[in-house]
């Protein structure tokens, strides 16, 4: 047990380590994307440290599996070094043994990851999408909630909110639609209901409609006209409408279920953060996979040769899994495997592989 405590405190050590370069130079990397991406005018050193600082937690939550590897092949280079692997299994205790305290450590990681890195994760995340809009000028929006869904698009005298019981699944159609068009004042200047809403290039196609106009010395209901059809200005895009309810990353995972309730309910595809829930719970799974894939080439002792060789072995299969795992998520998101399969997958994928080659090399 006490070995097992030293393992796990070594592989803390190594962790935290290569979390902090990784951090250091992400951090660094993303202040300078984000100068390069805004105005000079708009966005200055602070605030595009700001920025970085409100991205780099997503970026390095990406990186995990990543990281764990990285501090696996450094954890086992050093026992390896210090000759403490030797003593080890001099001690009768076998090397896929030594594992349990590494791997029960990035398993762990993973659940704490999940349950509470996760929603901080959402919360910069969402910060960071706010605050560039805020920086590009942009002015359109979208949300689901329980009353259906909401956009916001600008207009030529201020701005228009619509409403809607329901849409279909890419955001071009919304049944039950109401437009209020306000001044640029804040002021409510229109009221439109109608059965149907389409979005065209430029401009929303209204169907059975009925508009009011307001002001000051009249009466808004007798001034009402009902319209067959009426177009509506827009400069929305598909694209814009779906995007703007933000990635499946900016939810956190305790609010994913009840906001896929919400899209089904209010006619979207949901299977992209279907998809993204899945993965976030199969994390633990591939964390634990990393660490069995680094041990798997540096366990050996440093005098059989061949080190270099082996960590770039361990790199490349760490880097194929997470990769493979991407692949995975694409096709899921695009519906052409089970989402079961597109989470859990990979990482088991990673578990049977490494197990084998620790068998193979170790007690083989």
């Amino acid at each position: 047990m006490r070995l097992d405590w030293y393992f796990m405190r070594r592989f803390l050590r190594a962790f935290l380590l290569v979390f902090g370069v990784f951090f250091g130079i992400v951090y660094l990397i993303d202040m300078v994307e984000q100068m390069r991406r805004f105005d000079s005018d708009a966005v200055g050193m602070i605030e595009a440290g700001e920025l970085a600082l409100l991205k780099a937690p997503a970026t390095m939550y990406r990186m995990l599996p990543l990281l764990t590897v990285l501090a696996t092949i450094m954890l086992f280079l050093g026992l390896a070094r210090t000759s403490e692997m030797v003593v080890t299994r001099a001690s009768g205790r076998s090397a896929i043994r030594s594992l349990f305290a590494p791997v029960l450590t990035a398993f762990a990681f993973g659940v704490l990851g999940v349950a509470a890195l996760n929603p901080i994760v959402a919360a910069t995340s969402k910060q960071f999408e706010i605050a560039s809009a805020r920086y590009a000028g942009n002015s359109s929006t979208s949300s689901i909630s329980e009353g259906g869904v909401w956009l916001r698009q600008a207009s030529a005298g201020g701005q228009v909110v619509i409403r809607a019981e329901r849409s279909n699944l890419d955001g071009t159609q919304f049944f039950g639609v109401t437009f209020y068009g306000f001044d640029l004042g804040g002021a409510a200047t229109y009221r439109i209901d109608a059965a149907e809403a389409v979005l065209l290039s430029g401009e929303w196609a209204l169907s059975q409609a009925k508009r009011w106009t307001f002001d000051q010395d009249g009466n808004a209901e007798q001034g009402a006209v009902q319209l067959a059809q009426l177009a509506v200005p827009s400069d929305l895009t598909r694209d814009q409408i779906r995007d703007s309810f933000g990635s499946p990353a900016a939810i956190p995972i305790w609010e994913l279920p009840a906001f896929i309730a919400q899209l089904d309910r209010a006619g979207f595809s949901a299977l992209q953060h279907r998809v993204w829930l899945h993965m976030e719970l199969a994390n633990p799974l591939l964390l634990a996979a990393m660490v069995l894939i680094g041990a798997g080439f540096t366990m050996r002792h440093t005098r059989f040769g061949r080190t270099g060789l082996m960590v770039l072995f361990a790199i490349l299969m760490g880097f194929s899994v997470y990769f493979l795992r991407n692949f995975a998520q694409v096709l899921g998101e695009n519906g052409q495997i089970p989402i079961i399969v597109a989470a859990w997958a990979p990482p088991l994928a990673g578990i049977f592989m490494s197990l084998g080659l620790l068998f193979h090399m170790e007690d083989g």
